[in-house]
């Protein structure tokens, strides 16, 4: 039976970058998935970190793994742009609650902006915005690059890799495979909604459950910069650094009266980019076993909603899917350790690549937070 320091059970971008970091340290790694390559929630989703809206007291998270994708980009060449976060307010309870957080968060987080600098940000001279904000310490990877990328790094790096490969349990140092068993001193086991699988206990106790995103991605006006990232209204009563804020429940009441549909699919309308296209979302659905049909209402509407933001008349959708990630009503992340060689990791809710490199840095030190 082969020994490494350390073994990760999942490839997802918490596992990877748990590798990352552990790899970075001196110390010998495998990483053991059920997939032949990274295909899970962490290519599915906007590549979007956005450090700025998570909340106050993850923020030290949010700042170390804002370090960690900035050392992983300058070892494995995966593209990461720091250009930041364009909202722009679309009615003056949405730029209170941004210039409440502008105030609360100071200068160096976000950068309020008049009605004409918002939408010469957005190139769309006829956007019609009250006001606006940059957030300029966020960043932007392509998601379905980056992954891969820190993945076939490691494995140049000689971390080794077992796809195509069925934990079926894991304690006290020990890994069960179909494959076979392996050991180490430590195991990081960061399954996402697989959870429900390895620790069914645990994931029943956090309440952990799946939620499903429709997503799209068109073609991009050439007008729009690289890196370009947009949240809205929507987002601003959804992420909690920004719902922290004494306006959000003003806006909440005006969003359901204002965008009901968007409110009853539980809307984050935001917009990024990638070299294919603009990746266009989302809606957010949960279930235990989530039954895979797009329903095309939802596509149509959050489509329809992000083009008028961004002055696109004729949208060509070349792609829609379902997006996936482990969530739960009660926490951000379930971090466990059910014995002294293992450790339980799963960010159950839609931080997971903002807060990942943070996340496992708290992994590998053995640190606790609660998010």
């Amino acid at each position: 039976m082969s020994k490494t320091d350390l073994i990760i059970v999942g490839s997802g971008i918490l596992g990877l970058a748990t590798a990352f970091l552990a790899h970075q340290q001196g110390r010998s790694v495998r990483v053991i998935d059920r997939s032949d390559r990274p295909v899970g929630s962490s290519i599915q989703n906007f590549g979007h970190a956005c450090f700025t809206g998570q909340s106050d007291a993850a923020q030290p998270i949010a700042q170390a793994s804002r370090d960690g994708w900035r050392q992983a980009a300058a070892a494995t060449g995966l593209w990461a742009a720091e250009t930041g976060t364009l909202i722009p307010a679309m009615t003056a309870a949405e730029l209170a609650v941004l210039e409440e957080f502008a105030a609360h968060r100071g200068p160096e987080q976000v950068r309020l902006l008049d009605s004409e600098e918002t939408a010469r940000s957005l190139s769309n001279p006829h956007l019609g915005a009250v006001g606006g904000a940059h957030l300029p310490q966020d960043m932007r990877v392509n998601p379905r690059e980056a992954a891969p990328t820190i993945a076939a790094w490691l494995a140049a790096q000689g971390v080794e890799f077992d796809w195509n490969t069925h934990v079926t349990g894991t304690a006290d140092g020990e890994v069960a495979t179909n494959r076979g068993s392996f050991r180490a001193d430590h195991v990081v086991v960061c399954p996402g909604y697989q959870l429900t699988s390895l620790f069914p206990e645990l994931a029943e106790d956090r309440q952990v459950r799946i939620c499903t995103l429709v997503m799209s991605l068109i073609d991009a006006p050439p007008r729009l910069p690289t890196g370009f990232a947009m949240l809205t209204g929507t987002s601003l009563a959804r992420y909690d650094g920004f719902a922290a804020m004494p306006s959000t429940d003003a806006l909440r009441a005006e969003l359901a009266e204002r965008e009901p549909e968007l409110v009853d699919c539980i809307a984050n309308l935001m917009v990024t980019d990638i070299p294919e296209g603009l990746l266009i979302g989302d809606s957010h659905a949960y279930d235990l076993s989530p039954e895979p049909f797009i329903d095309e209402h939802l596509g149509q509407l959050l489509l329809d909603r992000s083009t008028a933001l961004l002055g696109i008349d004729e949208p060509v959708v070349r792609q829609r899917w379902l997006g996936q990630y482990a969530d739960s009503p009660e926490t951000n992340l379930v971090l466990e350790r059910p014995d002294e060689q293992t450790t339980v990791a799963v960010v159950t809710s839609r931080i997971g690549m903002t807060l990942s490199f943070g996340i496992a840095d708290l992994v590998l030190g053995g640190g606790t937070v609660d998010l």
